[in-house]
């Protein structure tokens, strides 16, 4: 990551928050944000030719053009926006400013919008003002964005609950047992599993077949999407051939979190094919 001066003042933010001063950080955070504001009104029109974006790595760049198809020139704005307004919400959470804390993360998300964290907390204090609609729109919109295997299960953990309250407890108990198989050390998905054990959705009362169909008939899918895996696996090459094995091997790791080792394996076959037919290609003209 570039070391701006946007940088060094978040890490100011951040630190003013673990020392347990929210309220400051709040204040900071602010007025970077009101200041990123005007550069980008300034600087940055969006169009219907060109979207500007703040993503933190190619990563997601390249998987928001494979998930949203977004036909617009996508443009860095050269600053770590996302990561300023996914602080502002945590600060504001932590000041007890619930309202700034969901615009902010709104801000988050839409600088970058493969941030499933913050789409995740921004779920989350939807469903604490109510708007179940909403919290249940945001969690869904993970499943087709996770690259981070802790989300997508969170993902069905948020859902489980809803089958739960809406009495549909072998529903409820296929997307616990969806959210068990990828299998991430999270507290709160340990928690749910926990409360769920000998009850009417015990994830061990539902197969993996079951599993499937229950989810489809949801609308659901019983995990990851494959493209995103697709895509940290290509980075992952890019970054080996770079010489960065340890960017290498964290998308390798995440991609085999997300689809098991052995389609991770697979699918790394078929882009190195794909990447040899292209090279042979090029090699003929």
């Amino acid at each position: 990551m570039i070391q701006t001066e946007m940088t060094d003042e978040l890490e100011r933010a951040e630190g003013l928050m673990l020392q347990g001063q929210p309220e400051r950080a709040a204040e900071l955070l602010a007025r970077l944000a009101e200041d990123a504001e005007e550069y980008v009104d300034k600087n940055c029109p969006t169009t219907d030719e060109v979207q500007w974006f703040s993503f933190p790595t190619l990563f997601e760049r390249l998987a928001y053009r494979r998930v949203e198809k977004d036909p617009r020139e996508l443009r860095d704005v050269g600053e770590p926006l996302d990561r300023l307004y996914g602080d502002l919400a945590l600060a504001n959470v932590h000041a007890g400013d619930y309202d700034a804390a969901m615009s902010a993360l709104k801000s988050a998300i839409r600088w970058n919008p493969m941030d499933c964290g913050s789409r995740l907390n921004l779920a989350d204090l939807y469903r604490v003002a109510g708007d179940m609609q909403e919290y249940l729109a945001l969690t869904y919109s993970v499943f087709e964005r996770a690259s981070d295997a802790r989300h997508l299960a969170r993902a069905f953990v948020n859902f489980s609950g809803w089958f739960q309250a809406s009495e549909k407890p072998r529903t409820a108990a296929a997307a616990l047992r969806a959210a068990r198989a990828l299998d991430v050390c999270d507290s709160s998905i340990d928690a749910a599993l926990d409360q769920a054990a000998g009850t009417e959705r015990d994830p061990d009362l539902v197969s993996d077949d079951e599993v499937e169909a229950l989810l489809a008939e949801e609308g659901l899918p019983d995990g990851a999407n494959a493209d995103i895996a697709v895509c940290l696996l290509m980075c992952a090459s890019d970054a080996a051939a770079a010489g960065a094995r340890d960017v290498a091997a964290n998308l390798t790791l995440r991609a085999r979190d997300l689809v098991g080792e052995a389609a991770a394996k697979a699918l790394l076959e078929l882009i190195r094919e794909s990447d040899a037919a292209e090279g042979d290609a090029d090699g003929e003209e």
